[in-house]
């Protein structure tokens, strides 16, 4: 079935209707509540033991959840990782509180854009009664869902400095981050709507992300020749963004970038996403070695525009990156009031952490990396102290931000053309 909202679209903030296209998939989250004590106890439970702790093991029931979640604690970092069934998602959160919330990078960044007045359409492949209830009326959507179905991903968000006691030794997080868990079956096969061509036909910007759930390589092919044919109606003017992620299966993220990278006006990462190319850590202080990172990326991922954010900067490098220094900065900006006030942030929110003090160390950055590669352009992170920070979905947080920015950018030239005589 292709399901097409009936929801009337508007123009809001000055944006014709029918402008953003954001997908391809969506999904309802589990936010758990972090609770060292809960963690606690379920590793004594399960006698885990520091030297089980692994990021790499298949993730076949709760006590393997568990160890990955531990080790990525101890790490600091965060990830995106498929687990067996929804079952172990289920039993794991039935021991924590949490909040059922919308995810899916182009969901999230429809929800960012939505809070800041700019109306989007979704292109869903999975749909429920939660997804119905939770999408903001500016939200509209097509959907290729056949039944309605509900297998929740499980995100994990921890502080830094949160201390876990295991029976041989203490894990203490040294940096704050998110952990994603899933098994969705309508995002690995990744469904796409007839409907998606008629919408990009009217579109001036489209979103792609959601590929990295995809694990059998030649349905991923047959999709990409669906996304590739809807991308034909696309106008000319039209700016495709492109937003990297966790592969559950590495290889695949080489067949997406061969088949679309051409189509990519902007190509998306995140520091994790960006070690993990290189293979090795990056000192995301050290202008040197970020140089270095964005130099051996960009022979990976040769974008028009190559975009990296990162918790300390956001560097663009590329042919065309100068012309979204501002799209960059309200990207920034509006990752940074997520992080700040979380799920409720609005355009006023925006506007305060405008004022707030940005990051020396990533400002040092900025400065160095543009004096060194010409086509560079950076915006230096905020340096934030929040007791309760919100880690999951800063970069699709992210995206929506560089996305109204955008928008504005689209309608102050409008706004000029219509001012000549």
């Amino acid at each position: 079935m292709d399901e097409t909202a009936s929801r009337a679209r508007d123009g809001s903030a000055g944006v014709p209707a029918g402008t953003l296209v954001l997908g391809l998939g969506g999904t309802v989250d589990y936010e758990l509540t972090w609770d060292a004590a809960v963690i606690e106890r379920l590793a004594q439970e399960h006698g885990v033991r520091r030297s089980e702790l692994t990021t790499t093991a298949p993730i076949v029931d709760e006590r393997s959840l568990l160890l990955t979640v531990l080790a990525f604690v101890d790490s600091g970092a965060g990830a995106e990782r498929f687990v067996a069934s929804s079952d172990i998602v289920e039993r794991f959160a039935a021991h924590f509180s949490f909040a059922a919330t919308l995810g899916g990078t182009g969901v999230r960044a429809g929800l960012v854009l939505d809070a800041l007045g700019i109306p989007s359409i979704q292109h869903l492949v999975s749909i429920d009664d939660t997804v119905r209830r939770l999408l903001p009326p500016a939200i509209t959507y097509v959907s290729s869902a056949a039944e309605d179905t509900l297998d929740p991903h499980l995100i994990v968000q921890y502080p830094a400095g949160t201390r876990v006691q295991l029976d041989d030794g203490v894990i203490v997080a040294p940096a704050s981050n998110r952990l994603i868990f899933a098994n969705d079956p309508p995002n690995r096969s990744m469904v796409i709507a007839p409907a998606l061509a008629d919408e990009l036909a009217r579109a001036r910007i489209f979103l792609v992300s959601g590929f990295n759930t995809m694990q059998d390589h030649d349905l991923l092919e047959q999709r990409l020749d669906d996304v590739t044919t809807a991308m034909a109606s696309l106008p000319p003017e039209a700016l495709v963004y492109y937003e990297d992620a966790g592969f559950y299966t590495r290889e695949f993220a080489a067949t997406v970038r061969s088949r679309l990278l051409s189509l990519i006006d902007v190509y998306g990462m995140n520091e994790d996403e960006l070690q993990e190319y290189l293979g090795r850590d990056v000192d995301l202080l050290d202008a040197a070695d970020v140089a270095r990172a964005l130099a051996e990326v960009r022979q990976i991922v040769p974008a028009a525009t190559l975009v990296v954010h990162t918790r300390y900067w956001a560097i663009a490098v590329g042919e065309a990156a100068h012309r979204h220094r501002s799209a960059l900065a309200s990207a920034v900006v509006v990752a940074a009031t997520r992080y700040r006030v979380g799920d409720a942030l609005t355009a006023a929110d925006v506007d305060q952490t405008q004022g707030m003090p940005q990051h020396s160390g990533g400002a040092d950055v900025v400065g160095v990396v543009e004096q060194r590669i010409e086509d560079a352009v950076g915006v230096p992170a905020f340096d934030l102290d929040v007791a309760t920070p919100t880690t999951i979905g800063l970069g699709d947080t992210f995206v929506g931000g560089f996305l109204a920015g955008v928008v504005t950018d689209q309608r102050q030239q409008h706004e000029q053309q219509q001012e000549r005589p």
